[in-house]
């Protein structure tokens, strides 16, 4: 087991922990890299996280609501002056607030697809969602961003097939970015996680069939 940076023991097997939870970490590229890990993003410390939303901006349930809550009422004041602003936003957007009370600087509202079978654009809506986040994160010129797994609660797209999409849009995403160095997947429950952790040491990097360097820590006691 090898000590890490971040508070980790990295583990020598690739094998997911089954008894514990874990962080893995995917090297996208030089300081780049894609985190995972179980948590309540509501209390992660990145520069944004990212707000599972819905097109009217409006406080709802789940991750929505949680982070409302937590946030305090002057994100939802400013995303009615979006909304008055702007109107709807549309599936696949984003649009950046301030964060009110949460630990972070700034929550991304980004609005993902509702699940009808895949038949609709789905797939690429969702990605849209996941890059126009790290887009408008990268914009404010943060380094570190924190997503959920968007979609998969009410709107209903299936984990599995949310995690490929996730996975392969943020490693687009920060492989673009000037000045982002850092995504994370906060993910509520173990099992989303190990289904995100699959996804992620199943990618390639582009023209190669070579896997990304990752890693696999628990937390030191």
């Amino acid at each position: 087991m090898l000590r890490g940076a971040l508070g980790l023991q990295f583990l020598d097997s690739m094998d997911l922990p089954r008894d514990k939870n874990y962080v893995m970490v995917l090297r996208v590229g030089g300081r780049r890299e894609l985190r995972l890990e179980r948590g309540d993003i509501t209390k992660h410390t990145a520069d944004a996280i990212v707000n599972a939303a819905n097109s009217e901006l409006l406080p709802g349930g789940g991750v929505c609501g949680a982070i409302h809550h937590a946030g305090g009422p002057s994100i939802a004041e400013e995303c009615r002056r979006i909304r008055a602003e702007r109107g709807r936003v549309p599936a696949g957007r984003a649009v950046a607030t301030a964060a009110g009370s949460l630990p972070a600087k700034h929550v991304i509202h980004a609005v993902g697809p509702v699940w009808r079978r895949g038949k609709h654009g789905e797939a690429e809506i969702l990605a849209s969602a996941y890059r126009e986040s790290t887009r408008a994160a990268d914009e404010l010129k943060l380094q570190s961003i924190a997503f959920p797994a968007i979609s998969t609660g009410i709107f209903g797209y299936p984990v599995e097939e949310a995690a490929q999409v996730a996975i392969r849009a943020l490693i687009e995403g920060l492989s673009s970015a000037k000045h982002l160095v850092r995504a994370s997947l906060v993910l509520f429950d173990k099992a989303t996680l190990d289904t995100f952790a699959m996804a992620a040491m199943a990618q390639r990097q582009p023209a190669s069939d070579k896997g990304y360097e990752v890693e696999i820590g628990t937390m030191n006691d």
